[in-house]
């Protein structure tokens, strides 16, 4: 095989492995939205509930209307407290699209506040719970997070260094395999992208969406920050061993292993889902007198 199409097989590869792990991101975690169907006039129509939203604007909480007498009860609370539930009656609006929906609005909280919520519809079918099942101390909920507005260019750049660290990141390892012929360069680039995307734009990321810049390791156990902290540090150890190594012609086993092992790392954290452990607004410390932009730790 010729080293072009050598190249452009592993280009494609990588190319697999990067959109797999941006769609896994996409569609896990505790922020994205909790997704299901209804059915209507004998017809499923898939919904979906939010599980963030931002503190300039209160939550639309809105499900396909079932049938023309169906009713629908919002019950939330704040999370976590032991306080009782609210129950707010949803009404219908109809979409720009022409959808009928049961609509009920969740109140705006400050950053990093949370809020647990569960939806009772009375429709043809019977009564629907959702989420269906039970939890620890009672009926199933859904929980979420507000967060403080972030430039979408800021937010855009964030991504994009990311996603694009995770494609350069495959390649170099794909070449680490079976073509390590630009092994070294790919790698540098994959450092560079995480430095900038992940050490350098994520925590201000944070700072717009949560007031704080770091709140992971040493000073809290946010698992994104951590999640990051330890894919930099595994491609600044590659990196090392590819200085240490690089008056060799033809790369040996120990770079090749090297940064073999920091894009098994980098794809590893990638499994883990997007914002466990994030940050999360402490209501009892609130109440007692400590502002709110103060009162944020780590949630569960």
């Amino acid at each position: 095989m010729s080293p072009r199409l050598t190249s452009a097989l592993l280009w494609t590869l990588a190319v697999i492995l990067m959109l797999s792990a941006a769609v896994y991101q996409r569609l896990t975690g505790p922020t994205n939205p909790m997704r299901g169907s209804l059915v209507v006039d004998g017809e499923p129509q898939r919904y979906r509930l939010l599980r963030s939203e931002e503190t300039v604007r209160d939550a639309r909480i809105a499900l396909p209307l079932p049938g023309s007498d169906a009713t629908g009860r919002l019950i939330w609370r704040r999370y976590p407290t032991s306080e009782d539930f609210r129950v707010v009656d949803m009404e219908v609006e109809t979409t720009e699209a022409g959808r009928r929906e049961l609509v009920g609005y969740l109140p705006a909280q400050p950053a990093a506040g949370k809020l647990e919520y569960r939806i009772e519809v009375a429709g043809p079918e019977g009564l629907i719970r959702i989420p269906s099942g039970e939890q620890e101390h009672g009926e199933a909920t859904i929980v979420m997070r507000y967060k403080d507005p972030v430039p979408l260019p800021i937010l855009l750049s964030h991504v994009a260094f990311m996603f694009f660290g995770v494609l350069i990141g495959m390649r170099a390892a794909l070449g680490a395999l079976l073509a390590p012929r630009g092994m070294r360069t790919h790698a540098w680039i994959t450092l560079a992208l995480m430095t900038v995307g992940g050490m350098i734009l994520g925590p201000i990321v944070q700072k717009h969406a949560f007031g704080a810049y770091w709140t992971g390791f040493p000073w809290g156990y946010d698992l994104t920050d951590n999640k990051t902290l330890i894919m930099w540090l595994v491609w600044i150890g590659a990196c090392a061993v590819l200085v240490w190594t690089r008056r060799e012609e033809r790369p040996s086993w120990r770079p090749r292993m090297a940064v073999l092992a920091a894009a098994v790392v980098m794809m590893v954290v990638y499994l883990i889902p997007h914002s466990l452990r994030g940050s999360e607004l402490d209501y009892s410390a609130v109440e007692a007198g400590t502002p709110a932009s103060e009162a944020v730790g780590t949630g569960a």
